[in-house]
């Protein structure tokens, strides 16, 4: 069975990055660029105007940040995916980028090693963090539980507090079922629970979760 191929918009306000970051993608069989754009405000447009799965978005662009239109194509079209492109290893628009509705941050000097497997990640649902914004999304974490942030108690049953590690291990819901001796339906179902009782979206919100419940270590 063919692998869908993931539809790309890519925004940087450099015709080079740009050209350089196709060639890596198009070269994919999975991958391929569908719309470019050179600004924010582009990136929203080509984003409403194209069928799109995934966009790329370089964070310092002119007119509108990348920040911006990722919040404005969250908004607009939820369905879409979202990974951040920088040059800065910062832990502000680190930060600023998950709130916008981005599910990776890649950095720019390493995205011929990163950029495919964040691309990837984010189609799976998945988080993408280099090693330093994982440091700093633990360090977060760490210092809002020192100053008295209450971590709260469990509400999860055993078996989903099994099924938080195990997604927080990075576990896919097939290598789960595998484990478990369940179906992936209900590990899928589990996941929903747990989702919903937590008040949580994604694996990166459970994973933050089972680093501050003492499930997973930092």
């Amino acid at each position: 069975m063919d692998t869908p191929t993931t539809r790309i918009l890519l925004a940087d306000d450099h015709a080079l990055v740009r050209q350089g970051l196709r060639l890596i993608i198009d070269a994919e069989p999975d991958l391929t660029v569908v719309a470019e754009a050179a600004d924010g405000a582009e990136a929203v447009e080509r984003a409403s105007e194209k069928e799109v799965d995934l966009a790329i978005l370089d964070i310092a662009m002119p007119r509108m940040t990348g920040i911006q239109a990722a919040r404005e194509i969250s908004r607009r079209a939820p369905g879409i995916r979202i990974l951040m492109l920088s040059m800065y290893d910062n832990e502000q628009y680190f930060f600023e980028s998950l709130k916008a509705g981005a599910s990776g941050y890649v950095l720019k000097s390493v995205a011929d090693r990163d950029l495919l497997e964040a691309c990837r990640a984010a189609m799976r649902g998945e988080p993408f963090l280099y090693p330093g914004a994982v440091a700093a999304l633990i360090r977060d974490y760490l210092q809002r539980d020192r100053q008295g942030e209450a971590v709260p108690d469990s509400i999860l049953t055993p078996r989903e507090e099994e099924i938080v590690k195990l997604i927080a291990e990075g576990n896919s819901s097939k290598e789960i079922a595998e484990t478990l001796v369940i179906s992936v339906k209900t590990v899928d179902r589990h996941r929903a629970n747990i989702l919903q009782k937590l008040g949580m979206r994604d694996r990166l919100e459970l994973t933050k979760y089972a680093i501050r419940a003492g499930l997973v270590e930092p």
